[in-house]
């Protein structure tokens, strides 16, 4: 893409309205526009990177065994009567009438929608375990909404739900989800730290919060040094293998690990000084078992193979992409701008023409840049007529992992400059050599 097509308006000042540096980086780096508040138009810049994050997540739901639906935005009021949630969620719940003045909502989550699809067509314990999941906008009317995407109005959800026969294959269910939300969080660059969350009059141990260790999160956390160390499972992972995933969480689950909310003193005590880790965290999923909740209320059972009735066992599992976009953003950056993570970045490689309407600059940009295409690389090519200055600016503000730099200089050596952008370092490299180095790159940002 050239950028002088593309629809990318930069600020250069920071705005007011923004509190936190995700917020002011993608008003800056022109990913996002705020239209009122808490609610935001997604532009060019934001949609390649939401894109390959949702792309991410799709994958690694289907490898766990999770099938994609799509769900209306818009709700039944009956159905959340059913589940006796309508009178009880609060004033978040956006309450609409349609022109026939039925009772409708805009939907802050969709428990009673998918155990409503589930209840017209599963009737048998043979048609289980069964996952359904979908991404899909919310909206929740919070009365002082903040830190830009990171607590919006509306806002981008995964939200999964799984139906099972009994609390054996709930728990099942469960730790199929854990992991894979320990590699959707790792393939975009995060290192997530699952910590057990309250789960309210439940009860059980089934509720767990993901979490990034960022200096800017917004509450405190208490871990132990091991979690920094511990191995996320590669993609050759056998989600069909319950013992082995069971083993996986019980590795992930043994160390001290807690929020403010829910941090014990005493256990932590017991860990050594040295192995303590006290920072800030930023909570990017939640995964959480609630049973007959849903199911019992709103009839929604199986005959089990007793040939008896059960009413299914369900957990719910949630990732905000949106969100999850932000919080990339805090734990990856620095003064010039964003860093993003090869997996996620709207582009693999800023090209930089430093003299555009010089002939040999042209001629060498032009090149590379159908070089680069033709290794597979994603580029955005400053073809504009911009001082050098500012085009390294607008090139450190929006991130990319890679700036080829041409200039007449290089071009006369037959070289063009590689820079790093998360390290800053820089290497001359022959012309004809740049899409090879590039186009080797692996995920995780090393040059071949």
């Amino acid at each position: 893409m050239r950028l002088s097509r593309y629809f990318l308006p930069i600020l250069k000042e920071n705005p007011r309205e923004a509190d936190i540096v995700s917020h002011r980086l993608m008003l800056r780096a022109g990913m996002i526009r705020q239209q009122a508040a808490g609610s935001f138009s997604w532009l060019p810049l934001g949609m390649r990177v939401l894109d390959k994050v949702n792309r991410i997540i799709r994958e690694e739901q289907n490898r766990a065994g999770a099938q994609e639906i799509l769900m209306p935005t818009i709700q039944s009021a009956e159905l959340w009567r059913e589940s006796g949630r309508y009178d009880d969620y609060g004033k978040e719940m956006l309450r609409i009438k349609d022109r026939h003045e039925r009772d409708m909502l805009y939907g802050p989550t969709n428990e009673e929608m998918v155990t409503d699809i589930f209840r017209s067509y599963v009737r048998s314990y043979k048609d289980l375990p069964l996952n359904l999941y979908h991404i899909q906008w919310k909206f929740r009317d919070e009365v002082r909404p903040r830190f830009g995407v990171m607590r919006s109005r509306e806002f981008l959800m995964k939200d999964a739900y799984s139906f099972d026969l009994d609390y054996e294959g709930a728990r099942a269910a469960y730790n199929r989800m854990f992991v894979a939300y320990l590699r959707t969080f790792e393939r975009v660059g995060l290192k997530s730290i699952p910590m057990r969350a309250d789960t309210g009059p439940i009860g059980g141990d089934l509720s767990h919060e993901f979490i990034i260790l960022a200096d800017t999160g917004e509450s405190a956390v208490f871990c132990h040094r091991d979690f920094l160390d511990l191995k996320v499972p590669g993609e050759d992972v056998d989600f069909s293998d319950d013992a082995a995933i069971a083993g996986i969480v019980r590795e992930w689950t043994t160390p001290y690990a807690a929020t403010e909310e829910m941090h014990d003193e005493a256990l932590w005590s017991g860990v050594d000084e040295g192995e303590r880790l006290a920072a800030r965290g930023i909570e990017v999923g939640h995964i959480f078992h609630f049973g007959e909740k849903y199911s019992k209320p709103m009839g929604a059972r199986v005959t089990g193979p007793d040939g008896k009735d059960h009413f299914v066992s369900m957990g719910s599992y949630g990732i905000g992409p949106t969100r999850l976009i932000a919080a990339i953003i805090e734990a990856s950056h620095d003064e010039a701008g964003i860093v993003w993570p090869q997996s996620v970045a709207p582009f693999d490689a800023a090209l930089i023409n430093m003299k555009a309407g010089d002939a040999a600059c042209d001629g060498a940009c032009d090149a590379l840049y159908a070089a680069l295409g033709a290794a597979g690389l994603d580029v955005l090519y400053d073809d504009t007529d911009q001082r050098p200055g500012a085009k390294f600016a607008t090139a450190d503000l929006i991130g990319l992992p890679w700036q080829v730099i041409v200039g007449p200089r290089g071009v006369e050596a037959g070289e063009a400059e590689i820079k790093d952008r998360r390290t800053g370092e820089r290497v001359a490299v022959p012309l004809g050599e740049v899409a090879a180095r590039l186009g080797g790159t692996p995920a995780d940002g090393t040059p071949a």
